[in-house]
């Protein structure tokens, strides 16, 4: 019976290994430098072994991403019901990151990733909390009527998400208020803008 259990055991002890060793690889070397042979050394098992779960290195990092293990923090959106607000407190959360020390960095490397493996960028946009906690938050707004009932929401989740990116490979040092502005234009009430009117609602 024990010969009957340690299978899976092993094989969750390896698997964690290879998370973990993949986590500490990436953080200290980038994408770039990042091996199967590397993480193998790393986490003290045969390459076989991370090609049993895993197809590439790219595949490893879309699990670290949906795991939580690259990003130590929750990006999480609030519902205060002000949107403006909330919107703008997830971004100062993933802004917090961008400009920490490595951060952009992580990211780029991550997009890096993203280019040879298309689940690495769906890890990231999750991992960000962009299909989930904002586009959530997005529904919220079109229900409370916050925001026209034909607001595209995934979409404009996507653009926020592309301009977070797009920041991140350009290293701009505007400490993120080209961001800001972006999210200001796409949630501040019309009739707010400039003193004009807000549009008649159509029935």
């Amino acid at each position: 019976m024990n010969q009957h259990r340690s299978g899976p055991v092993r094989s969750a002890a390896a698997r964690e290994a290879v998370l973990a060793a993949t986590t500490r690889l990436f953080h200290e070397q980038g994408y770039d430098k990042l091996t199967i042979e590397g993480i193998a050394r790393e986490a003290g098992v045969g390459k076989q072994t991370i090609y049993r779960w895993w197809s590439s290195r790219g595949a490893v990092i879309a699990d670290c991403l949906t795991e939580g293990r690259l990003f130590l923090v929750e990006f999480e959106v609030p519902n205060t019901g002000e949107l403006l607000r909330d919107i703008e407190h997830w971004l100062t959360t993933v802004l917090t990151i961008l400009e920490a020390r490595n951060g952009g960095e992580l990211v780029r490397s991550i997009v890096a990733a993203a280019a040879e493996d298309p689940a690495v960028g769906d890890g990231l946009s999750e991992s960000l909390g962009v299909e989930r906690s904002l586009t959530a938050r997005l529904a919220v707004a079109v229900r409370e009527g916050q925001l026209p009932a034909d607001a595209p929401i995934e979409q404009i989740g996507d653009a926020i998400f592309g301009a977070i990116i797009v920041r991140s490979l350009s290293r701009k040092s505007d400490s993120g208020e080209s961001l800001r502005q972006l999210v200001r234009f796409l949630f501040t009430p019309t009739g707010r803008q400039g003193g004009a009117e807000a549009p008649t609602r159509r029935t």
